[in-house]
C-alpha cells in the first residue's frame, strides 16, 4: 500500500519525541500521519495512553499503520489486542524491556507484560545492539513472538535524536518497503 492510502498513527514514547526526533520529522513528511496525543508526556499512565491509541484507531477513516517508538511499542500492542480490525500493520522501533527491573525510569514496568503471541497484522521490529533500554536478544524474542520481521539496526543506541537519528533515512526506507508489502 501507499502511505496516502493509510491513516498512519505515530505513537511516541516517554516525553513524546521532540522536534529533532525521526517520528516528528516523519509526521511532517507523511501527509496522512498524525501523532496520538497524550495528556502528560512526562507522566505516562498505561491505561490512559492505551485509551488514546484506541480512540485514534477507532477514528481512522482508512486502514491504520502504527509507527511506535520506545514506550509507544507496549502502548500500541495493548491497544491493538482487541482493536486490530482496522490495523493493517505496525512498525515498532526500539521496544523497551518492560520486565527489566534495572531499567529506569521505573514506570516502564507498569506497561507490561508484553503480549507474547503472534499479532493479527504484519509488523516490523527494529532494534539496536546497544540500546540501554532493551537487550538485543529480548527485542529479537519479542519480534519472534509477534511474528514480526526483525531488523538489526547495529550499534544505534535507542534510535532517537540523542543517538543521532534525527531524519533517519534508513528507517524511512525500511518503512517504505514494509508499506509496499502490506
Amino acid at each position: 500500500m501507499k502511505a496516502n492510502q493509510l491513516d498512519i498513527l505515530i505513537v511516541p514514547g516517554y516525553k513524546g519525541s521532540g522536534p529533532d526526533h525521526w517520528q516528528t520529522r516523519w509526521e511532517k513528511k507523511l501527509s496522512t500521519a498524525r501523532r496520538v496525543q497524550q495528556t502528560q508526556w512526562s507522566k505516562p499512565v498505561c491505561e490512559e495512553w492505551v485509551h488514546e491509541v484506541k480512540i485514534a484507531i477507532a477514528q481512522a477513516q482508512k486502514p491504520v499503520v502504527i509507527i511506535a517508538h520506545s514506550l509507544g511499542v507496549p502502548i500500541a500492542i495493548h491497544a491493538t489486542l482487541q482493536n486490530a480490525e482496522k490495523v493493517r500493520g505496525a512498525f515498532f522501533v526500539a521496544p523497551p524491556d518492560i520486565t527489566n527491573e534495572k531499567i529506569r525510569p521505573k514506570h516502564l514496568m507498569t506497561f507490561g507484560p508484553y503480549h507474547c503471541q503472534k499479532l493479527s497484522f504484519p509488523s516490523v521490529v527494529i532494534a539496536s545492539q546497544n540500546d540501554t533500554f532493551c537487550e538485543f536478544s529480548v527485542a529479537e524474542n519479542l519480534a519472534n513472538n509477534w511474528g514480526a520481521l526483525f531488523v538489526d539496526a547495529g550499534q544505534s543506541g535507542h534510535i532517537n535524536a540523542e543517538s543521532g537519528h534525527g531524519p533517519w533515512p534508513e528507517g524511512l526506507m525500511v518503512l517504505s518497503h514494509f508499506l509496499a508489502k502490506i
